[in-house]
């Protein structure tokens, strides 16, 4: 690889010290190196982007640039890095790898959220970790109602519903209880947030089906004015009213990510995931 696109997080690099270091040390070795600037996108050549900070700072750059047919690769600057290749001190190690393409090529999915209100698109946005609907003020507790494939699958009376790729399956789903799934898997993991029920347990669905997730009114009793929201990666939220739906499917887009070791997920598990 000759031509990488570079995204850093100023909160984790100050001053962007670490991205100018980056960005020297490939150009000092033959490569090109477009460095992220608002509304500079990669051009057609680019092969790899590069990104310095955390998972957030990959989540956010895999959605702006999913359409592209890229490769992404982060070097994490933050705590745990999940979806991070190696760290500072292993920025050299992950370069070099990069410019003698001594890297494994894996896919993973993503996931539409389409926001229904009235019948009628009021918005969408895709996301490779997760969708979550939940209440803006996260002491209520709120009521939705699910369909799977226009079937009627439950109601639940939650703090919210997480549904994952089997990417996000470490992130916030893997605290709310549910199920670790291997990265490169094809499936729809819904996982409901502290259920206020005996049976709150996860469900697994196929890629191809269809997840609609509908706003409820209050229990009798609590029908103080409320507001919903629902939010794509942790970010991104979008205000719900009772009445709307958000509909949860796989995106056609796929991401690219490149890993440098044949280290499987097992081991990944094991040594990024507390016990």
């Amino acid at each position: 690889m000759k031509r990488f696109y570079l995204v850093s997080n100023i909160y984790k690099d100050e001053g962007f010290r670490l991205r100018d270091q980056v960005a020297a040390y490939l150009t000092e070795r033959g490569a090109t190196c477009m460095i992220h600037e608002d509304g500079l996108k990669p051009d057609p050549e680019t092969e790899c982007v590069i990104t310095l900070g955390g998972d957030g700072t990959l989540l956010r750059v895999v959605r702006r640039f999913a359409d592209l047919s890229l490769s992404f690769i982060g070097i994490n600057t933050g705590t745990v890095g999940y979806l991070t290749e190696g760290d500072r001190r292993m920025i050299p190690t992950v370069l070099d790898a990069l410019l003698e393409d001594r890297f494994i090529r894996e896919k993973r999915m993503m996931i539409f959220g389409r926001i229904y209100r009235n019948g009628r698109s009021a918005g969408r946005h895709r996301a490779l970790n997760d969708v979550v609907v939940r209440s803006k003020n996260a002491m209520k507790i709120v009521n939705l109602r699910v369909y799977v494939n226009g079937q009627f699958l439950k109601d639940y009376r939650c703090d919210g519903l997480i549904a994952s790729t089997p990417t996000g399956s470490t992130a916030y789903n893997f605290s709310a209880g549910g199920p670790i799934v291997e990265p490169t898997a094809r499936l729809l993991v819904l996982t409901p947030v502290a259920a206020h029920s005996l049976n709150n347990r996860s469900i697994v669905f196929s890629p191809s089906d269809k997840i609609s997730v509908e706003i409820l009114p209050p229990s009798s009793g609590n029908e103080t004015e409320e507001a919903f929201q629902v939010c794509f990666d942790g970010e991104k939220p979008e205000t719900l009213d009772v009445g709307d739906s958000v509909e949860i499917t796989q995106a056609s887009t796929t991401i690219q990510f490149l890993k440098l070791s044949e280290r499987s997920f097992i081991e990944t598990m094991r040594i990024k995931l507390p016990d």
